[in-house]
């Protein structure tokens, strides 16, 4: 029996994959939501259980903490220890530590973030974040990649026992599929493709739209593409209208299947602060996509100089890739095996589920 939690983000995708493929390995699933609602939920397979945990969001604090009080004890006596594994698949949440904390002895923490990034470099406040969440209870904390191990246990050496890298898996053939869907998008001219949720303080798509603004006074002919939204897409959008980048940028809007776009650019372009392990990086590579991006997550190692081009975390840099890429574009030299890849992932899910 497995037990995993998740609320809507930016990580449904890479829960979907996991939790269908624990289903057809025959673990028996279930999935806690705060809240059932979200884009993939009828991608999950019909065998996957759901149960809802809803903590109160009453203004009044007596009876806010009493409603709680009463669901917690409520999903102790329903719960404790029923599972043989849980996982926390929502780092942030405080309630997925609790629910999975009770569920089962062995448990897992998973992280999505290089968190002392996230935090600039301020170890204290990574530790908060982590005692908050009670990690030294787990016994594993997963983080999806290597940078990110790293930089936790370099925060909280104390926990480097319970640190397992495990990147997430990818439906490729899923994703192969679905990229053949018509679009009535136009490729009119070199197009760059960004995929995700329009927060400014990660995302930093300022830095793209402030690269096409050079661009465009250099002459260039390019497309941007921006799929997702998000609450900086109203600003977003201000920019662009006052740069007159509008032929030059085009919100394509939050779409469930994005493949048809990545498919139809010429290449992806990220330009985070801070990320986990980008899945786009893994669906880039399916799709045999060249890559820009900033510097995040293990992206040195897994895709300079093989896949696409690293750079840092300026808007110069990335306008210089840009414009390096729509002069020459760029062949990757590099292949990627998914069935290999995913393979390394099934064995380490394998064993820390069973260990």
């Amino acid at each position: 029996m497995l037990l995993l939690i998740w609320r809507h983000g930016g990580i449904e995708n890479a829960l979907v994959t996991l939790l269908n493929y624990l289903v057809k390995k025959d673990y028996n699933v279930t999935l806690v939501l705060e809240e059932k609602k979200g884009i993939f939920l009828q991608d999950l397979d019909n065998r996957i259980h759901i149960v809802q945990y809803n903590p109160s969001k009453c203004k009044n604090v007596f009876i806010r903490k009493s409603i709680n009080l009463v669901n917690r004890i409520n999903f102790i006596v329903k719960y404790k220890n029923k599972f043989d594994f849980s996982a926390s698949f929502a780092t942030y949440s405080k309630v997925a530590s609790f629910v999975v904390g009770v569920a089962s002895k062995n448990s897992a923490l998973w992280g999505h973030a290089d968190y002392l990034e996230l935090y600039n470099g301020d170890n204290e406040k990574v530790k908060q974040f982590f005692s908050e969440l009670n990690y030294n209870k787990f016994k594993k904390i997963v983080f999806v990649s290597k940078k990110a191990c790293e930089s936790f246990i370099k925060v909280l050496p104390d926990a480097k026992d319970k640190v397992i890298f495990c990147n997430n898996l990818i439906d490729y053939k899923k994703i192969e599929n679905l990229s053949n869907q018509n679009i009535k998008e136009k490729k009119q001219t070199y197009t760059f493709v960004n995929v995700g949720r329009h927060d400014e303080l990660q995302k930093k798509l300022t830095r793209i739209i402030e690269s096409a603004k050079m661009l465009k006074k250099d002459n260039y002919k390019f497309q941007v593409w921006f799929v997702g939204n998000g609450k900086d897409t109203d600003t977003y959008k201000k920019i662009v209208q006052d740069y007159k980048l509008n032929e030059q940028i085009k919100f394509i809007g939050l779409k469930k299947n994005p493949y048809p776009y990545m498919k139809k650019a010429d290449s992806i372009i990220l330009s985070s602060n801070y990320e986990g392990y980008p899945v786009v990086f893994l669906e880039s590579l399916i799709l045999n996509k060249p890559i820009i991006t900033t510097n995040v997550a293990d992206a040195l190692e897994d895709i300079q100089d093989k896949f696409g081009k690293v750079v840092e975390k300026t808007t110069q840099d990335l306008y210089k890739a840009m414009k390096q890429f729509i002069q020459q574009g760029y062949d990757i030299k590099s292949s990627f095996n998914p069935e290999e890849y995913n393979k390394e992932i099934e064995v380490k899910l394998d064993t820390l589920i069973n260990d």
